[in-house]
């Protein structure tokens, strides 16, 4: 599992990096590369499959397999996996015959495989499911909460949503319930607020597991940025952290807010909004998506590229496929 020291054939072509910040995964034709902010290819296009980069790491797809490329564009890891997830908090889920375990940035078996599903690390513990049942492990593979919840969620502010029998409630970081399971659905602590549904209704409660918003919404998705999106009747709009309409519903659909904006559609056409709801890139793309590092991916036609906070072109739209543009670390 360690690093490759020999490939039968080359792998990247590589621009000078440190000079770019962000790169993308983008597709020409068939096969996935990266490409940097000013459109130029940095890892050009020759993997079946790829995924964006995550801690100074990128998964690849050669052959059926999955391995990973380091920042400089070479081979860290090379493919031998069948199903890889990111980086996060240094180790990556693989799956080796049907089980799942985590593995070093060199390739090392740091949690050998053996859960039946799993989720990426955050805040130093990881989701695992073993005999039907979900837990946490920490980096060590030692259990800090042992496999009892039909399914969990990752922790927030140092809660997490689980759910005992049909029902969901919240955990503390020893798997002590703070809230009791008696909610519908739940979603992860902002701020101090998270987004349930009861009675088949969406509201918000505290951390107290009391109700700052009622629940009166058909749908409603969780907040981000001190937003949340809600669709009253066939249009969409957002709430405030008081339950305040901060933007009245008006668009058919919306995305969720990053970096400040939100991307809306009004009719058939994208655009963005700010907070306020004021449009900062006027409606006329097919789709998009997240800002991100001040980029995000617009789709034209049927191509994509990239637009700054402005709405001006960074990229002009000419991949059928691509991801976000996204910071490259060591």
């Amino acid at each position: 599992m360690k690093r490759a020291l020999l490939f039968l054939f080359v792998f990247v072509t590589v621009s000078p990096l440190f000079s770019q910040k962000y790169v993308a995964a983008a597709r020409q034709d068939k096969l996935w590369g990266f490409i940097t902010e000013k459109g130029n290819w940095y890892v050009n296009p020759q993997f079946q499959h790829l995924r964006s980069f995550s801690e100074g790491r990128a998964a690849v797809k050669v052959e059926k397999l999955w391995g990973f490329l380091n920042t400089d564009g070479g081979v860290a890891i090379t493919p031998q996996f069948a199903v890889v997830k990111d980086f996060h908090e240094g180790l990556a889920a693989v799956k080796v015959a049907k089980k799942w375990g985590f593995i070093d940035k060199n390739g090392s078996f740091a949690i050998n495989p053996q859960y039946e599903a799993v989720r990426d690390f955050h805040e130093g513990r990881a989701m695992v499911r073993l005999a039907g049942k979900w837990g946490y492990i920490s980096k060590d593979g030692n259990y800090i909460i042992n496999p009892q919840y039909v399914h969990i969620k990752s922790f927030n502010d140092g809660i997490a949503p689980a759910m005992m029998g049909k029902k969901w409630g919240y955990i503390d970081l020893n798997g002590i319930w703070v809230i009791n399971a008696q909610f519908e659905k739940a979603g992860p602590f902002s701020n101090g607020i998270a987004v349930v549904r009861s009675a088949g209704k969406f509201g918000a409660i505290d951390e107290n597991g009391h109700f700052v918003i009622n629940p009166q919404f058909e749908v409603m998705r969780d907040f981000h940025e001190g937003m949340a999106a809600v669709r009253l009747g066939k249009v969409w709009g957002f709430l405030d952290e008081n339950g305040k309409y901060a933007i009245n519903p008006q668009f058919v659909k919306v995305l969720d807010f990053h970096d400040g904006k939100a991307g809306v559609r009004q009719g058939k056409v994208w655009g963005f909004v700010d907070k306020h709801g004021r449009f900062v890139v006027t409606p006329q793309f097919v789709n998009v998506k997240d800002f991100n590092g001040g980029m995000a991916r617009v789709k034209a036609g049927k191509l994509w590229g990239w637009i700054n906070e402005n709405g001006g072109f960074v990229v002009n739209p000419q991949f059928p496929n691509c991801f976000d543009m996204v910071k490259l670390s060591k």
